[in-house]
Parts: C-alpha cells; sequence; structure tokens
C-alpha cells in the first residue's frame, strides 16, 4: 500500500507534545511517528506549515448540526450531513444521539445508524440515546408525556440492536439496577442524566454498572452539603465519567473548575457538545418535538427559557476550556478526544497519534480553529 506522510511543526500524541514530526499513514491506520528526517523516502509528504496536529476529537452526544437533527429525521442522510457539518470543526467520531421520542422512534434511529455504520458514513460510531427513561422532575428540553420507566423489552431492544458501542442514558428512578446490570454485562454504556436521585441511588446504579453521567451539573440533582445528589456522586464515585459542555452558558465556569479538581479517578471529565441542528447552520429557529427552539447569542432555549441542547462544537470547547478553565493545552486536548475514547471503549484505536491506531486527525491552527480533518488517512475537511 501506498504510504503518505503529514509533517506539522507541532504534533500532539494523546499523551506528549513532539515538534518537527511526521505521522506515516498505510492503509487507513498510523504506521509510524518519526521526526522529519526520519519519513520514509517512498512516502508521498504533505508538510503543514504552522500550527498542530492533533488526535481528532471523539464526541459523545451528538443532537444535531448543519441545520439537521437526528429525532427530525433519523435517516443515513441526515447522519452524514451531522457528521460532516461536525467534522469541518475537528469531530471525526461521533455518537448521533437520540433523544426522548414516541416509541416507534428508537427503532428507527437504531436502524439509521445501523446502515450507516454499514456504509461507511464518514465518523458515525456509534449511537446515544438520551431517554426516555429519564425523570420528569430533571426533563430539561424532554417532552415528559414522551417518559417512561425501562423495561426488559427496552433492554431486549438495545442489547440486539448489533450496534457497538451503546451509549445509554437513563434516570435511577426508572431504570432499575438489575435492568442496568442487564445492559452493562451485555456490553451497553449505561449513564446517568435527567435524575433527580440521591447520592446513595445515584452510587448504586453506578454500582450495578453505569459508568457515566450526562453532561454534569445539568439536569441532575445538584451537590449541597447534606445531600450530594448526582452531582456528588460522579465527583466521588470513581467508576463514573462525566461529560460536559463547556460553552460558558451550560455551567459556570468556576463550577467546572472545581469538578475537574474533584473528579476521583480513574473516571475522568471529557468534553461533548449536546450540539443541536444551529451548530454549524445559519438558522437560528429549529423544532424539537413540535416545541420551538431559538439561538440567541449562542444560547438555545425553549420559549419558556428552558436550555435546549447547544450551539456548540468540540474545538471551541477545546478553546473554552484552555482561555476559561485553566487547563493545558495538552489536557484538553484528551478531553475533547483521548478520555471520551476510553469512555466509550473506543481507545484501542481511537484517541491517539500512535502506530496501529486510526488516522483520524485534526490540524488546528494557533487559536485552536480547525483548519483541515483526516479521517482513515483520508482528507475530509
Amino acid at each position: 500500500m501506498a504510504l503518505t506522510a503529514l509533517v506539522a511543526p507541532r504534533l500532539f500524541t494523546g499523551e506528549t507534545f513532539l515538534d518537527d514530526h511526521g505521522v506515516v499513514i498505510e492503509g487507513g491506520r498510523i504506521a509510524a511517528v518519526l521526526p522529519r528526517a526520519a519519513i520514509p523516502p517512498e512516502a508521498a509528504v504533505l508538510a503543514l506549515p504552522s500550527g498542530l496536529l492533533a488526535p481528532g476529537f471523539v464526541d459523545a452526544q451528538v443532537n444535531g448540526g448543519g441545520g439537521l437533527l437526528f429525532n427530525e429525521t433519523p435517516d443515513v442522510a441526515t447522519l452524514a450531513g451531522i457528521s460532516a457539518a461536525h467534522r469541518r470543526h475537528g469531530s471525526t467520531a461521533l455518537l448521533p444521539t437520540f433523544i426522548t421520542d414516541r416509541p416507534e422512534g428508537m427503532p428507527r434511529a437504531l436502524e439509521a445508524v445501523r446502515a450507516a455504520m454499514r456504509e461507511g458514513v464518514p465518523g458515525i460510531a456509534g449511537i446515544h440515546l438520551e431517554g426516555p427513561f429519564l425523570s420528569v422532575a430533571r426533563k430539561g428540553a424532554h417532552d415528559p408525556a414522551l417518559i417512561r420507566p425501562l423495561t426488559d423489552a427496552d433492554v431486549d431492544l438495545i442489547l440486539g440492536c448489533g450496534i457497538a458501542p451503546v451509549l445509554l442514558t437513563v434516570a435511577p428512578e426508572n431504570a432499575p439496577n438489575r435492568l442496568i446490570r442487564r445492559l452493562a454485562d451485555g456490553g451497553v454504556i449505561v449513564s446517568i442524566g435527567h435524575s433527580d436521585a440521591d447520592y446513595d441511588a445515584a452510587t448504586a446504579a453506578a454500582d450495578a454498572g453505569a459508568t457515566g453521567v450526562t453532561h454534569l451539573f445539568n439536569a441532575m440533582s445538584p451537590l449541597q452539603g447534606r445531600k450530594p445528589g448526582v452531582t456528588g456522586a460522579a465527583l466521588d464515585h470513581g467508576a463514573l465519567w462525566a461529560g460536559i459542555i463547556a460553552d460558558g452558558h451550560h455551567v459556570h465556569a468556576g463550577a467546572l473548575s472545581m469538578a475537574l479538581r474533584a473528579k476521583k479517578g480513574p473516571g475522568r471529565v471529557f468534553l461533548v457538545s449536546d450540539a443541536m441542528p444551529t451548530a454549524g447552520d445559519d438558522n437560528d429557529v429549529f423544532h424539537l418535538n413540535g416545541r420551538r427552539v431559538t439561538r440567541r447569542a449562542g444560547v438555545l432555549t425553549l420559549d419558556d427559557g428552558t436550555l435546549a441542547g447547544s450551539d456548540l462544537t468540540m474545538d471551541h470547547a477545546v478553546r473554552y476550556t484552555v482561555d476559561h478553565l485553566g487547563v493545558g493545552l495538552g489536557e484538553a486536548l484528551r478531553m475533547a478526544s483521548l478520555y471520551p475514547a476510553q469512555f466509550l471503549r473506543l481507545d484501542r484505536r481511537r484517541g491517539r497519534i500512535a502506530p496501529h491506531f486510526a488516522a483520524d486527525l485534526v490540524h488546528l491552527d494557533d487559536a485552536l480553529a480547525t483548519k483541515a480533518v483526516w479521517i482513515a488517512g483520508e482528507k475530509l475537511v
């Protein structure tokens, strides 16, 4: 197979920074990471004149983008358009997120993702089902009329969907621990979210197999001195990973900074976009389950003022993390690539620039804006 090489003034491997190194690519995978002078002479070399080459971003929560909403039209064309919109901002792998909907919606969403992965739509790496097994008390923008308890039949459907990874957000109030255990034992990644559970119930769900918390601080019982809630459990239970929406609107920067310092490992805090159709699109209005959502100054709300997803992209989240949370660039990049890949069990092929990993790469300029993207070694942006 033909060798190509991308040479950058600076390269971040997922672990460390290297100067004047190149990534040698063969057959869609990384063959080697070498100093410029050691690049094989037979390799076709593309020298990037400036900026940083990093692992492509991995986004575990993407509702829409480019004017498209997964819930509105769950088909392959929609998934391809959403992925293309986020690819322009550095995301090389994402989980299209299907939120609470009518019962017939989930099978359609699963089939769409199966088809997209079968057809090799670039960037579609699995599916995130956010609901409908949530708490009405912490519904956020989810339609309360469609929220319901998790059943054995639902578990059978999800376990038999033929997709990996599947990320499922549930509230422990509407998802018994025995069903969480069934899901976890079957390979589903269970995340606690849109939940009013107390600390003990949240930690019991984690002990039953839940390994994540969906958009930390948002739509969950808060951290208080005598009532730590889901938020406290997320920070205190080492097995739980926590996604955050780092856009300056969903959570105060001070709260996010404290969470980063407080999080008990090995679970880590990672970036998600929770993006809606406005991401990468000029239209300020769309509809979610028949309800109008409007973008004003980068904030998406229902008519009653409830936050309804975000206008965020992953490169913006990285910039915010560096500029406002006091996080070093290497750690911010890990929060956008390596950590979500580890949470989603994709880290054997994504999240690092290293031999045998997928050649999923993002070229960032000095302002951390996306300049180019490669998926499986093919330049797509």
